[in-house]
C-alpha cells in the first residue's frame, strides 16, 4: 500500500484514509517528492496542450455531453396510489 502524506514536526499527516485500526504498529518508508519550479510546471502543461487536437470524434463527443447536461428530465414524483 502506498499513501501520500505531509510531515508536520514529528507527525506525518496522511492525505487519504487507510483501513487500519488506531494503535496498530506500521513501518513507514519515506521518499521525498521533488517540488517543481514554476517553469518546470509550465513546461509540463505545455507538453499536454493540444493533445486532443487530432481527435475527429471530439466535437461529436462534447455535443453529446452538452445535450445530456441540458436535457431536463423533470423531478421524479412519488406515486401515492
Amino acid at each position: 500500500m502506498q499513501v501520500k502524506g505531509i510531515k508536520r514536526g514529528k507527525t506525518i499527516e496522511l492525505l487519504q484514509d487507510i483501513d487500519l485500526p488506531d494503535g496498530v504498529e506500521i513501518t513507514v518508508e519515506v521518499k521525498t517528492v521533488p517540488i517543481l519550479s514554476l517553469s518546470e510546471r509550465l513546461n509540463r502543461l505545455r507538453s499536454i496542450f493540444g493533445a486532443w487536437q487530432n481527435q475527429p470524434q471530439l466535437d461529436e463527443i462534447f455535443s453529446e455531453i452538452d445535450k445530456e447536461r441540458h436535457n431536463y428530465q423533470g423531478r421524479k414524483m412519488i406515486d401515492f396510489d
